[in-house]
């Protein structure tokens, strides 16, 4: 059965036309051929499933500069940006043709050719091109980016300052903060107001990725790279082309992935999984994290030099409890939404009700927050939400919360240690890991506090 695909051969030379209309057919669902590249235009209109143009370099005798083929090679990619063009060259021209494939050429042929090396360079043209359509399909695509709530608080004031100089740059970011307090709408605030705003934020959640789908994730694979690779996928980094690319939870990244991505980042390529041929990335980068990458660096368990590679510029989100009158703001967002979704005729809170919301410590921020409220109103039975229809969690009184203010770090960390030794039930990698020390870290601690 033929290989899908389209093909274009643009040769003046009859002899060489009519053996490629004998050799491709068998390999290819459609050749065409013609022999006069100022009909290319024309056949651009008439064929809109075109996936390869196989083009000569010279086309009149005693020409031999190749600047034809390279005139044709620039208005196909005005006309045609993400079809694939195959260059036809002598060996006298292969330096032309390297010179040809900076300016947008996907490979070259030498003549003469061999039959088999030429069928597969073709092949290997057409899914470009048509992975290539997949992308700018997925990219046009009409995106409804959440908003970002402010607020009036001095904090997220100062933020804004920052971000407002921050995002029009190609800087990287990262964002830090407690879990809940909005990282990801913060990305994409940077990235609506970024100069790659008419493209893509393609968000990663790096805690969710399994070690052996890694690389296939964020570099994309090629077709039987391994079992279950049935197609040919494109990779984030590929997706997020032109666009930014967002990597949450960066610091469950383990030290081996790391230095891969540090790779990436550093060279700006990335190599599909199956693959030799290295493709260039053209992405800005955000990540967040709600750990202590300092820290982290510290005991050896993120790389220096790619936590000074992502944090060109830090961003941390302050803590719900560190926004003062912004969290009624957001309690009165939280339940006009969910009153129109509910059918609810709650419209305030009641005074008890706002005392109850701030004497809460919120460790769960914006995101417990909405939850509290999206219950509240499905409590709720009349125009105001009272202190019951609040269903906080207590979080014990204020004696305990007293003596825990007065425990040192030195305390803290045993009991710290001692929980998630039990909740590991002693498996040493797994405690190192949660708690984002090396082994050996853990091992000196252990020691110490007698564990």
């Amino acid at each position: 059965m033929p290989h899908p695909g389209t093909l274009l051969i643009v040769d003046d030379n009859k002899a060489i036309r009519t053996t490629l209309e004998l050799l491709l057919p068998a390999h290819f669902e459609r050749v065409l051929s013609i022999a006069a590249p100022n009909r290319i235009p024309e056949m651009l209109r008439n064929n809109p499933d075109l996936d390869v143009i196989l083009l000569d370099m010279n086309f009149h005798a005693g020409i031999n500069t190749g600047n034809e083929g390279l005139y044709w090679l620039r208005e196909i990619k005005k006309l045609r940006p993400h079809l694939s063009v195959v260059l036809f060259t002598a060996y006298s021209n292969i330096e032309l043709a390297v010179a040809a494939i900076k300016e947008g050429a996907t490979d070259f042929i030498e003549k003469p050719w061999n039959n088999e090396k030429l069928v597969v360079t073709l092949q290997n043209a057409v899914t470009l091109t048509r992975n290539n359509q997949k992308i700018k399909n997925l990219k046009e695509l009409k995106q409804e980016y959440p908003s970002m709530f402010w607020g009036e608080s001095e904090p997220m004031l100062q933020l804004k300052r920052i971000v407002e100089k921050a995002a029009p740059t190609d800087a990287n970011i990262l964002i830090i903060g407690e879990n809940g307090t909005g990282k990801e709408l913060l990305a994409y605030e940077i990235h609506k107001r970024s100069a790659r705003k008419e493209e893509w934020l393609v968000p990663v959640d790096m805690g969710s990725i399994t070690e052996t789908l890694f690389e296939s994730e964020l570099f994309g694979h090629a077709k039987g790279a391994f079992t279950d690779a049935k197609t040919e996928r494109a990779g984030k980094f590929e997706i997020a082309g032109g666009g930014t690319l967002f990597l949450d939870e960066i610091g469950n990244l383990p030290l081996h992935l790391q230095a891969k991505l540090l790779t990436t980042l550093q060279s700006r390529k990335i190599v599909r999984v199956g693959e030799n041929m290295p493709r260039d990335i053209d992405i800005r980068l955000i990540t967040a994290t709600n750990r202590d990458l300092e820290k982290m660096v510290d005991a050896g368990a993120f790389r220096d030099d790619l936590f000074y590679r992502i944090n060109t510029i830090m961003l941390r989100l302050p803590p719900l409890r560190e926004r003062g009158e912004d969290l009624t703001a957001f309690a009165e967002i939280f339940l006009e939404k969910y009153a129109i979704k509910y059918g609810k005729k709650c419209q305030s809170f009641s005074t008890q009700a706002i005392k109850k919301l701030y004497a809460h410590p919120w460790h769960g921020n914006i995101r417990e927050l909405q939850h509290t409220i999206e219950k509240a109103v499905i409590m709720c039975e009349a125009q105001q939400i009272s202190a019951d229809d609040l269903l906080i969690a207590k979080i014990g009184t204020a004696k305990n919360a007293t003596a825990t203010k007065s425990l040192t770090l030195d305390e803290m960390e045993h009991e710290l240690i001692r929980k998630t030794m039990i909740s590991s039930e002693g498996n040493i990698s797994e405690v190192a890991e949660k708690l984002g020390i090396t082994r050996q870290t853990l091992y000196n601690k252990l020691k110490k506090y007698n564990l």
